[in-house]
């Protein structure tokens, strides 16, 4: 199954593998689509791809670190 998603992450966060954690604790794929960091904050669209609960999960331990988390409709202007 894949989601779309919209990340935005605090300061504290920045310099944080928060991705690469959540993906390979939970099993998920990221694709990437776009990513603006800078040393106050971030923001990244991502693809995530695995199954339904992993995704579910991982999804929950981003927005338990702080990460704020929405899930993107792909018909979105923003995600093109």
């Amino acid at each position: 199954m894949k989601k779309k998603v919209k990340l935005i992450f605090p300061q504290h966060l920045v310099k944080e593998p928060v991705i690469f954690t959540m993906a390979k604790t939970y099993d998920v794929i990221p694709n990437i689509r776009r990513a603006r960091v800078t040393d106050s904050g971030g923001e990244m669209i991502l693809e995530l791809d695995g199954p339904q609960e992993s995704l579910d999960k991982g999804i929950e331990s981003l927005r338990s670190q702080g990460v704020e988390v929405a899930l993107m409709d792909p018909e979105d202007a923003e995600w093109r």
